[in-house]
């Protein structure tokens, strides 16, 4: 599902079902894309298309929720472990800037190193697609985030997408801002040490989002593509649940 307003990003959805959930999911999706808090769009596309190929099952990455006391402190947690895992200054330096000033409607693919934009269109990005849950998983991974007190919707279809994300080949690291006004955590993840919650990530109110693919020097671009837009996954057992922790135990996990 794809909401817009005057050509306008509104919402956005995706999941892999069986045929007989078809209509309910379509239904949640419309519903979903009508009562966003990015607005009413004008615009609904609905799109249902069969899987050609089987998809790959993956388990969805160990989950943390970093204790943080502001934005500021968000930031400085980003790009100790940015670094850590092997990110340049220069790389970080600009996925900051591409959060905080562009607009795309998919991820930008970065290498890690020499901070290259490797996506064909830089103006459209990449998109991780063809992904979702088995119907086991999602129920354990209600109760888990329900226990949690968070936003089932948004932290699950963000770990599933992470989940992916890192599955694919040269994925070193992921760091998500949601363009979301009202919804204020993003999420710093790698293949290395798992989904990583970071809560002020941005100002209440902000509009801003973006979302950074970081790639080794070396990568086959079109080879990551493939996987990430046409590759079916589906996550079919979870990782481990770490709860909040201090971004120095984080930090240090980055580095081992």
């Amino acid at each position: 599902m794809r909401a817009e307003e005057a050509e306008r990003h509104i919402s956005g959805a995706e999941a892999i079902v069986p045929e007989e959930d078809i209509l309910e999911k379509a239904e949640a999706f419309i519903k979903r894309a009508l009562n966003h808090s990015r607005g009413r769009p004008d615009t609904i596309h609905i799109t249902i298309e069969e899987l050609k190929q089987p998809p790959l099952y993956i388990s969805s990455l160990p989950v943390y929720t970093i204790k943080l006391q502001s934005h500021a402190d968000a930031w400085n947690f980003i790009r100790k472990a940015l670094q850590r895992l092997g990110i340049s200054v220069d790389a970080v330096q600009k996925a900051e800037e591409i959060i905080h000033t562009e607009q795309m409607r998919g991820a930008s693919l970065m290498t890690a190193i020499n901070a290259r934009r490797v996506e064909p269109d830089t103006r459209r990005g990449v998109r991780a697609t063809r992904l979702g849950i088995t119907k086991e998983a999602e129920e354990r991974l209600n109760r888990i985030l329900d226990e949690m007190g968070v936003n089932i919707t948004v932290v699950k279809e963000a770990l599933i997408l992470a989940s992916k994300v890192a599955s694919a080949p040269s994925v070193i690291g992921e760091i998500c801002v949601s363009d979301d006004p009202y919804y204020t955590t993003g999420y710093l993840s790698s293949p290395k040490v798992g989904y990583i919650r970071v809560p002020m990530i941005k100002e209440e109110g902000s509009l801003k989002g973006g979302r950074v693919f970081f790639v080794d020097e070396d990568c086959n671009p079109k080879e990551i593509i493939e996987y990430l837009e046409r590759t079916p996954v589906m996550i079919n057992r979870l990782g481990e649940f770490h709860g909040e922790v201090e971004p120095e135990h984080v930090i240090a996990l980055c580095g081992c």
